[in-house]
């Protein structure tokens, strides 16, 4: 079992920047595969960027590829999610996922990006 704490959400002028971190519980986090999602208003929820047990390969959504990046601290069971260049497209709910070897996916509560002038 994991849970999952998003924080660092809140608002932005867009061109700004936001860090999204993410706290698991659990002794076996290291294992876990973990990315972001996000749910834009009246939108389904989708892929943003991903990252491997490890942290030796990431994976990017093409809409925030260049702009956005993953990064996880397995000793600290954190990972996080660097925001450049935000876009009013960019404003959802963004979501921390953990993904376990045997498939099991697990979530957090959200935290809210709003990009805005």
């Amino acid at each position: 079992q994991v849970q999952l704490v998003e924080s660092g959400g809140g608002l932005v002028q867009p061109g700004g920047s936001l860090r999204l971190s993410c706290a698991a519980s659990g002794r076996t986090f290291s294992s876990y595969a973990m990315g972001w999602f996000r749910q834009a208003p009246g939108k389904e929820r989708e892929f943003v960027a991903a990252i491997s047990w490890s942290g030796g390969s990431t994976y990017y959504a093409d809409s925030v590829k260049g702009r956005f990046t993953i990064s996880r601290d397995n000793a600290k069971n954190t990972v996080s999610l660097q925001m450049n260049s935000l876009k009013p497209e960019d404003t959802a709910v963004y979501y921390c996922n953990a993904q376990a070897p045997w498939g099991t996916n697990y979530w957090g509560q959200g935290t809210q990006v709003t990009v805005s002038s």
